[in-house]
C-alpha cells in the first residue's frame, strides 16, 4: 500500500481527471421532518453536488451492482430459427467517489457469494471489474454499529480511500491507476506529523461510536435461542414490508420471471430482487408456503446474515450500517432484536 498526502483544495482537480468517466458519489436528495439533509448514491453532474461530508445514505449503492430489476436476456422468433440477445448490461466504466467503509466492506461481502464461487454471477461479476472506487472516512451516526460487525474500516476493495486530517487529505492507494490519478495532482509523502493525524482521527472515530452488537459467541446463541418466544414478539411488530433488504448493502435474494409475448414471437428472462420478509418468499408450485408467519421469516433473514453467512465464509453478512434500522416503519433494529435474543434489555 502507498500512501500520500494532499490539500484538500486539490480535490476538485482530481475529480476534473476522473470525470472522463461516469461519477457516482453522495448527493443531496432534500431534507427530511427534521430538516436535517437526506443523502443517496446517485450520478454526479458537477463537483458541488459531491457532498464527500455525508452523515450516511438512504440507500446503499447495491442498485448499481444488482439492480431491482434487470433483464437478463431476450429471445426472438422468426425465419423457423430462434435468437437469443444477452447483455451484462455494463457499458462504461464507473467511478464511486466517497464510499464510507461499510460500504466498502458491504461489496466484499456481495463478492464471496457472487464472484468468489464455483458459479460466479456473470452480471454481478461484470459490473464489479467495471467499478473505480473511492472511500472516504466517516463520522459514526447513532445508529451506525460498524465496528461491532469489524466493517468500520477497509483492508481491501477500493482503489483509493481518503480520511481527513483537517484541510488536507491522507490516501491509502491500492491500485496502480489509482496511483496514476493521484500523480496528477499536487500530493506529497506523508511525513511522522501525518502519521500522528491519521492515527489521531482513527483513535476519534472509534470513541464517536454509541451504538454496539455484541457478536460474542453469536452464532451459538441463535442455535440455542432458535425456538425462543422472543421471535415471536419481533414478528407480531414485523410488517413484513421487505424495506430493510431494499435499503441493505448486503440482500442478494432474487427472483427470476420469463415473460412471453402475446404473438408468441419473443420473450425475456428477467430478474428482481426479493426479499425474504415478504410473505410469499418461501412459497412454492402448489401453493405450498414453508414460511406462512412473519416471525420466522424475519428470523431467518436474521439467521442468513449471522448465522449461516458465517458458516460458510467465517463473517457475518451484516456490516452494521443500520440503514435497516433507520428504515423499518415498525422501527424493528439489529442491536435491540440481537439483545432480546441474548436475554437483555436495551
Amino acid at each position: 500500500m502507498i500512501f500520500r498526502v494532499f490539500d484538500k483544495d486539490q480535490l476538485q482537480r482530481l475529480y476534473d481527471v476522473l470525470a472522463v468517466n461516469h461519477i457516482v458519489g453522495p448527493v443531496c436528495k432534500g431534507v427530511n421532518q427534521n430538516s436535517a439533509p437526506l443523502y443517496d448514491f446517485d450520478f454526479v453532474k458537477t463537483f458541488s453536488e459531491l457532498k464527500l461530508d455525508y452523515s450516511s445514505t438512504i440507500h446503499s449503492l447495491k442498485r448499481f451492482v444488482l439492480p431491482p430489476r434487470e433483464t437478463l436476456c431476450t429471445f426472438e422468433l422468426g425465419d423457423d430459427n430462434w435468437r437469443k440477445r444477452l447483455d451484462f448490461n455494463v457499458h462504461e466504466p464507473i467511478v464511486f467517489f466517497g464510499l464510507h467503509a461499510c460500504d466498502i466492506n458491504g461489496l466484499n461481502k456481495l463478492d464471496k457469494v457472487l464472484n468468489s464461487v464455483v458459479y460466479p454471477d456473470p452480471y454481478y461479476v461484470a459490473k464489479r471489474k467495471n467499478m473505480f472506487i473511492i472511500g472516504v472516512n466517516c463520522s459514526p451516526q447513532p445508529f451506525c454499529f460498524c465496528r461491532s460487525m469489524g466493517s468500520d474500516s477497509a483492508l481491501h476493495g477500493f482503489d483509493m480511500f481518503f480520511t481527513s486530517l483537517g484541510d488536507e487529505y491522507f490516501v491509502e492507494i491500492l491500485s496502480a491507476t489509482a496511483f496514476e490519478y493521484i500523480s496528477a495532482i499536487k500530493s506529497r509523502e506523508p511525513n511522522e506529523r501525518d502519521h500522528a493525524r491519521f492515527k489521531e482521527a482513527s483513535e476519534e472515530k472509534i470513541n464517536n461510536f454509541t451504538c454496539h452488537v455484541d457478536t460474542t459467541d453469536l452464532t451459538k446463541i441463535l442455535d440455542l435461542e432458535f425456538q425462543a418466544e422472543v421471535w415471536k414478539t419481533w414478528g407480531e411488530r414485523c410488517l413484513s414490508c421487505g424495506t430493510c433488504a431494499s435499503v441493505c448493502p448486503t440482500c442478494y435474494c432474487y427472483g427470476i420471471h420469463e415473460n412471453v409475448n402475446l404473438d408468441l414471437q419473443g420473450a425475456e428472462k428477467i430478474k428482481q430482487l426479493y426479499s425474504c420478509n415478504l410473505i410469499d418468499f418461501a412459497q412454492v408450485a402448489g401453493g405450498h408456503n414453508f414460511r406462512p408467519e412473519s416471525h420466522v421469516r424475519l428470523k431467518y433473514r436474521y439467521y442468513h446474515k449471522h448465522r449461516g453467512f458465517v458458516e460458510a465464509f467465517e463473517e457475518s453478512l451484516c456490516v452494521g450500517c443500520g440503514r435497516c434500522g433507520e428504515s423499518c416503519l415498525a422501527g424493528i433494529t439489529v442491536p435491540e432484536v440481537i439483545a432480546s435474543v441474548r436475554g437483555l434489555e436495551r
